[in-house]
């Protein structure tokens, strides 16, 4: 497909994260952009302000006359748009030029150099960190980011000078078997999304595919110990990183100053001595170590790192504080499987272990739910009192006798609460948390304001 005879790009569920990055695209290249999604939320109003279209209301009259114009529009599409839906249907029915995101995206990235990363965990935060270690350097880069990087206030960054890419790799649909990496990050391989993936052996074949994928002369990073073979690829350099085993890149000397974490850092291309990274969490360090690794290979100087890593803000919705008081804290936090649920839970432990702490937990998916409650169920049990909402559904249909309940019931913390999301705000008046964690995936960010609008001192 030629982008340049495209005139108008439609989308499909435009609020998504990574689908509102590839809307940015094209609305930086003047491209007339719309598209439809199922609700009003603050990417989109920020997309609408930028000069996108958007609606939220499935009906064909909706799309713009100028969308009908077939030869020179393309329709994105993310997998959670339903089969029955009825925009999606008329421009199948038409006949006009269909995509899903990860086509999309997998073409893109193919007109740069392209730096991607996968894994079940942590790739958001890998994937913006790189980004922000090179857009600080001479070598500049474009990025498509599944976060909103707080730095920059956007999923979407652009540099016309530069010649790299960095994408973050989804496995959810197999979406990132459409990328053709240069290089390449693999940051975790544990079972998830069971829903597309028949089990946890079918997940880790798609990860091979994936590596098999890497362009040949490139390069893999991966890191240390993952319970999964690697295949034999001679005609690409492949490293290792941890946070502190014998790897290719580590950490060494890692200890706290000023309630920031500092470390040196020990790689193929040397040493760089007393970093300071901001963001709490040793699963952080550990996630620097492997951006830091990709950025030192794509030819970032120690000397750049040393003076951006210092700088980075992190994600907007990971482990994000968003009251910070010395009698009440409140952190919203991305985490929907039970391994992120833990990293979270044990980072809020390190920076506050003198507090209680209580999280509210929305599940997401009852496939998800289903699969991992008791994994749920033991991550919960860090907290000092667990608030359980119902299950958010997103793209799925409900199942018989999967409810949160299933996860409720293997919790052995006495501390614990089941309830609606309607219900939460009436839970918490009365209530004095001295930690307080929102979690999940779902549309529990919905009720981020209102938490802290309830928390705020007069």
């Amino acid at each position: 497909m030629d982008i340049k005879t495209i005139h108008n790009v439609y989308f499909l569920g435009v609020g998504g994260i990574g689908m509102s990055a590839i809307a940015r695209y094209f609305n930086t290249l003047g491209k007339n952009v719309a598209g439809y999604d199922k609700v009003s939320k603050p990417l989109t109003d920020e997309l609408i302000s930028e000069g996108i279209e958007i609606h939220f209301e499935d009906d064909v009259s909706n799309i713009p006359a100028s969308f009908k114009d077939k030869p020179h529009t393309l329709v994105v599409y993310t997998p959670a748009i339903p089969k029955n839906h009825k925009e999606l249907n008329y421009f199948i029915q038409e006949g006009f030029k269909i995509k899903k995101r990860s086509e999309v995206l997998g073409m893109l990235s193919r007109e740069k150099q392209c730096i991607a990363v996968a894994g079940t965990h942590g790739k958001t935060t890998i994937t913006t960190m790189i980004a922000h270690l090179m857009r600080k350097s001479r070598m500049g880069c474009n990025a498509f980011l599944g976060g909103i990087s707080t730095n920059y206030n956007t999923n979407f960054l652009v540099d016309s000078e530069s010649k790299y890419v960095v994408v973050e790799a989804d496995e959810f649909d197999r979406s990132f078997l459409q990328l053709n990496p240069q290089k390449a990050i693999i940051s975790s391989v544990d079972a998830d999304h069971l829903d597309i993936f028949s089990d946890e052996n079918d997940l880790k074949e798609a990860f091979k595919k994936f590596i098999n994928q890497i362009n040949p002369g490139g390069t893999l990073i991966i890191k240390e110990n993952l319970v999964f073979d690697i295949p034999e690829r001679s005609d690409i350099e492949i490293y290792t990183y941890s946070l502190n085993k014998n790897s290719d890149f580590k950490a060494e000397n890692i200890h706290v100053e000023n309630g920031l974490y500092v470390f040196d850092f020990v790689g193929v291309k040397g040493r760089i001595n007393n970093l300071k990274l901001g963001l709490p969490g040793l699963l952080n360090v550990d996630n620097a170590i492997a951006a830091i690794a990709m950025a030192t290979l794509a030819g970032v100087h120690n000397d750049e790192i040393f003076n951006s890593l210092k700088k980075f803000k992190g994600i907007q919705r990971r482990f994000d504080y968003q009251i910070q008081r010395n009698d009440f804290v409140y952190i919203d936090d991305y985490a929907h499987h039970p391994e992120e649920l833990k990293a979270s839970i044990h980072s809020a432990k390190e920076l506050f272990s003198d507090k209680k702490i209580t999280g509210i937990f929305q599940p997401h998916l009852y496939t998800r739910t289903r699969d991992f409650s008791k994994g749920f169920a033991e991550s919960l049990e860090l907290l000092d009192e667990i608030i359980l909402l119902d299950i958010y559904p997103a793209r799925e249909k409900s199942i018989p006798g999967i409810t949160s309940e299933i996860i409720f019931n293997k919790i052995s913390n006495k501390n614990k609460i089941l309830c609606k999301k309607t219900e939460l705000l009436d839970v918490l008046k009365n209530r004095k948390p001295e930690v307080l964690m929102t979690f999940g995936a779902g549309d529990i960010d919905e009720l981020v304001e209102p938490i802290k609008k309830l928390y705020k001192k007069a």
